[in-house]
């Protein structure tokens, strides 16, 4: 790996962040070339037949960083909330996911769908920084997801409080206004990630100022269509979609099995 996970953030053009919800989705798009990849709890709480929040992903999370830990890219974890109100609590978890080689973390600022205080967050960011002060913590501003005090006002007022806090970068889910996106941009001292939107591609977004673009839970919710789409196939006599082989998808794990 040449460059550090928190270089990343500051090419050129963005940084395009795939998550993945399982080993063999993390090792998929390592070989595909991406210098970092994320984790989706979305996709690690549906995969064991979870609803996403309320901590379901935790034990989860940790279990895939400690089978990542030889992956050949960075690697950051979405930890919802930090699973916990306790920022020491927090930050001792984190702090066991930096053991296992984890680079990066998000970290939301909301709770069963509703925003916190924007000093309860604070405080987890202050908690884990200084347990982990070279984890990249990713601060998730959660207005325009859950549609409250959802401004460019109020999330800057929460951005600004998080890069006090420590923040390496602010993540704003739901974001997909242009104008939007570029006025936080510029006002925000820190790297800005979006979700990845069909209305904008990833250079555009770039030229709004982003500086790195996720794809969240979409690889899990499309290989769930794409599993869907070729057993209705399979059923109604259509020609089924190509895949790669079992051979080699079996040679990728029994190569990364001996690591």
């Amino acid at each position: 790996m040449v460059s550090t996970f928190r270089q990343l953030h500051y090419r050129e053009s963005p940084l395009v962040l795939p998550n993945a919800w399982d080993v063999g989705s993390a090792l998929a798009f390592a070989d595909a070339g991406f210098p970092a990849v994320g984790t989706t709890s979305f996709g690690i709480a549906a995969s064991a037949g979870m609803p996403d929040g309320g901590g379901s992903s935790k034990a989860a999370t940790i279990a895939l960083a400690e089978r990542l830990r030889h992956l050949s890219v960075h690697l950051t974890a979405d930890v919802e909330d930090g699973y916990s109100d306790d920022p020491a609590e927090i930050a001792e978890f984190v702090a066991e996911l930096r053991a296992l080689g984890v680079a990066g973390i998000n970290l939301e600022d909301s709770r069963d769908g509703h925003l916190v205080a924007t000093s309860t967050a604070s405080g987890k960011i202050t908690a884990v920084k200084r347990l982990s002060p070279d984890i990249f913590v990713n601060a998730r501003v959660d207005n325009f997801w859950f549609a409250e005090q959802a401004t460019v006002e109020e999330v800057l007022l929460r951005a600004r409080a998080y890069a006090d806090a420590g923040a390496d970068g602010i993540f704003v889910p739901g974001l997909v206004n242009p104008e939007d996106i570029r006025r936080i941009a510029a006002d925000v001292a820190l790297p800005v990630n979006v979700l990845a939107h069909p209305s904008l591609t990833v250079a555009e977004l770039g030229d709004l100022g982003v500086r790195r673009v996720s794809s969240g839970s979409l690889p899990y919710r499309a290989a769930i269509d794409r599993a869907v789409d070729t057993v209705t196939a399979l059923r109604d006599n259509r020609q089924t979609p190509t895949a790669t082989s079992y051979w080699d998808l079996q040679a990728r794990l029994v190569t990364f099995s001996r690591l």
